[in-house]
């Protein structure tokens, strides 16, 4: 049982730093694919949630216990409710950009959905996803060994979807980012079940003008799994934007005679 956040870092170089946050009952491994198409740009980081009564269940909540564990950083790549834990970052100041894929920062951007989105925890105890489940998710058929990255299959994971998914309610929504010195793109699957593409026109009114948006042809709820290609090749250039500044040295004057050692 993970009694803290988890991070497991890739790549290395200069690149930004980024923080891949999976959503409600996913695993942060689930985004291994993407990692390895951005690891030549950027640091990527695989998060991993704590599980069981050790579990920040609020969105804000989780958000604390990541930042004690990550510290500040570039940028943050969500899927789903990761993004409510993202909008939480990026206000406190710990993330100088957010990539929301298929995510929310608000219940209430998810139009009738959002009134019931507590249920997402009773569904993932009582109706124990699977391999049918993981494929609605992803849109396409998800291979056996592969389902517990996108579903939650254990029944740690399962008690813990269920009181995180039930606390989303009980606290305060992230404040709105459009009035922060925060960069933003949004990635949406046209055939997200979930978190529906209508989503993405509300999430954009709550974040900086002019962020990009992206409508992926053929992808679900997950595409970050199912499209690490296609999520990459978007991201990229965002990445480059977000890089570090080059560090500026002083010029080497030359040397000349009287001057001191």
């Amino acid at each position: 049982m993970r009694r803290e956040v988890q991070l497991t870092e890739l790549g290395q170089g200069r690149g930004p730093r980024v923080l891949l946050l999976p959503g409600l009952g996913a695993r942060g491994t689930g985004f291994q694919a993407l990692a390895g198409q951005l690891a030549h740009v950027a640091r990527p980081v695989l998060v991993e949630y704590p599980e069981g009564r050790h579990a920040a269940f609020g969105a804000g909540a989780l958000a604390r216990q990541v930042l004690l564990a990550a510290g500040k950083f570039d940028a943050v790549v969500a899927s789903s409710f990761g993004g409510m834990v993202a909008a939480h970052l990026a206000a406190a100041g710990a993330a100088r950009g957010v990539a929301f894929l298929g995510s929310f920062t608000r219940t209430s951007q998810l139009g009738m959905r959002g009134r019931v989105i507590g249920m997402m925890g009773p569904i993932a105890v009582w109706g124990r996803p699977g391999i049918l489940a993981a494929g609605l998710a992803a849109w396409k058929v998800v291979p056996l060994d592969e389902v517990s990255e996108v579903v939650p299959t254990t029944k740690r994971e399962r008690d813990t979807t269920w009181h995180r998914a039930l606390a989303i309610h009980d606290e305060a929504p992230p404040p709105e980012l459009r009035r922060l010195p925060v960069s933003c793109v949004c990635i949406q699957g046209d055939r997200d079940v979930l978190v529906p593409p209508s989503t993405l026109e509300r999430l954009a009114a709550s974040l900086p003008s002019g962020t990009p948006r992206h409508l992926l042809r053929g992808a679900g709820h997950v595409p970050y799994f199912s499209h690490p290609e296609d999520c990459a090749r978007l991201l990229r250039p965002w990445l480059e934007a977000l890089k570090p500044a080059e560090p500026v040295t002083a010029p080497e004057w030359p040397r000349v005679a009287g001057d001191a050692a």
